[in-house]
């Protein structure tokens, strides 16, 4: 979604997660997309809660302190909303012009969202023309109003311009579109695992398939480290980080229960994702999901990506966005390969100024 009367070449990608604010900007050359400014700050928790800004000055002073690190000076940027507050849905359709479609969306939109259509702001893609039925899919985005405002007024009290509201899934997409393999024929599965979300994309030849979010997260691990060894959240944040393999406990000397605690959870976070990408499965029967792609910071979580690969079926690899990039001496290598996956969705917002899309 853009906003009305706004628009830029330079467009600086700023992830507002539950956990932390990154910005991010790219720029283009002979060698492709390279990153140029990154900055990275952390947000108190529970300042964020199931999408609502319920600190949200404490999410000001973190956008600040992200774009200062990053020594960033545009002042235009591109945003990303997720959650049950927006709905993502590829709909069947008449025949239509897109000056038609513009028109008619509104009520057509109506029997799709479960919100009040006067609530939501309302944008659409047309997939595919119209058939021999004289039928056309096309993408409906829809995202209350409210949530956008909330993220309009903290970048705007950050002294920055929001330029573009986006959707996290979107934002990924964008990233994977340019690897190598993304004009395949394959189905893959953009699986986003953040702090307090898991964003889910199912993408086929750069057309989304299906869209949904599941409310889970880093936050179950750490939540759970917390109960479990009786310790303060910052903790049990470096001890989710730090991970556990597979019989490393005894060789840390870390406490037995850490792996047990983190190999629960992975199974409950890896049957939610199973559900949706089953779900998917069931109503698509021409599509079946033959890779699945995880990013976001809860994707280096140890085990989970196993644990999902098992239950799934089909291989699961982490992404990193910094791979179909040109290389860079601006970072040390060691941080981006750290950080890489977590930059899915600033990087995709990053690249919305620079083809245009």
């Amino acid at each position: 979604m853009q906003l009305p009367g706004l628009s830029s070449k330079s467009i600086v990608g700023l992830d507002i997660g539950s956990s932390c604010v990154k910005a991010v900007e790219v720029t283009t050359g002979d060698h492709g997309f390279e990153l140029v400014s990154l900055g990275i700050a952390p947000i108190p928790p529970e300042s964020i809660v199931q999408g609502a800004f319920l600190n949200s000055g404490a999410v000001v002073e973190a956008i600040r302190e992200a774009m200062s690190v990053a020594g960033i000076k545009s002042k235009k940027v591109a945003a990303a909303v997720s959650g049950h507050s927006v709905i993502v849905k590829k709909i069947r359709m008449p025949a239509a012009s897109l000056e038609e479609l513009e028109e008619s969306i509104q009520w057509e939109a109506e029997q799709y969202i479960p919100f009040d259509v006067n609530e939501v702001n309302l944008d659409f893609q047309i997939l595919e023309e119209s058939d021999s039925e004289g039928q056309m899919d096309v993408l409906l985005v829809a995202a209350k109003k409210d949530v956008i405002d909330d993220y309009v007024q903290v970048i705007s009290e950050a002294g920055l311009t929001p330029s573009i509201i986006d959707i996290d899934s979107f934002a990924v997409e964008n990233v994977f579109e340019l690897s190598a393999d993304a004009s395949s024929d394959e189905t893959v599965a953009l699986v986003d695992v953040g702090a307090q979300l898991v964003n889910i994309n199912i993408i086929s030849q750069g057309t989304p398939l299906f869209t949904r979010d599941v409310s889970l997260g880093g936050n179950q691990y750490t939540e759970e480290i917390q109960k479990t060894l009786s310790i303060g959240f910052d903790e049990a944040e470096a001890l989710k980080i730090g991970g556990v393999s597979e019989d490393e406990s005894e060789q840390r000397d870390l406490p037995p229960e850490l792996d047990e605690t983190i190999r629960r959870v992975s199974d409950t976070m890896v049957g939610e994702i199973s559900r949706s990408l089953d779900f998917f499965t069931a109503t698509a029967a021409e599509s079946r999901i033959q890779r699945i792609l995880l990013c976001g910071g809860g994707c280096s979580i140890p085990r989970l990506a196993e644990v999902l690969e098992a239950k799934m079926g089909v291989p699961v690899e982490r992404m990193n966005p910094l791979a179909a990039m040109a290389p860079t001496n601006r970072y040390e290598a060691e941080f981006l390969e750290q950080v890489g996956p977590t930059l899915a969705v600033g990087i995709g917002l990053a690249l919305r100024r620079l083809d245009d899309r």
